[in-house]
């Protein structure tokens, strides 16, 4: 199920962003992206829907998922 970001509170959307860009896998390249700048990345992606918060009632978590439907 797909959440509306704007429905989440600041501080967990910071929470959940933070924790997507730290998981393994999630590097960006070959250059060492700061931290801050890859956290304003996802947020600008979940503004323009290139990218969506979804719950997984199955498993009982939030992750963050490019938007196939765009």
């Amino acid at each position: 199920m797909i959440v509306p970001w704007q429905e989440i509170s600041p501080d967990a959307l910071e929470n959940l962003i933070r924790e997507f860009v730290l998981r393994e896998g999630t590097d960006y390249g070959e250059s060492e992206i700061p931290l801050k700048i890859k956290i304003e990345q996802i947020k600008q992606q979940l503004k323009t829907g290139e990218a969506v918060v979804v719950y997984s009632e199955l498993h009982e978590t939030v992750d963050i998922q490019l938007n196939r439907y765009q």
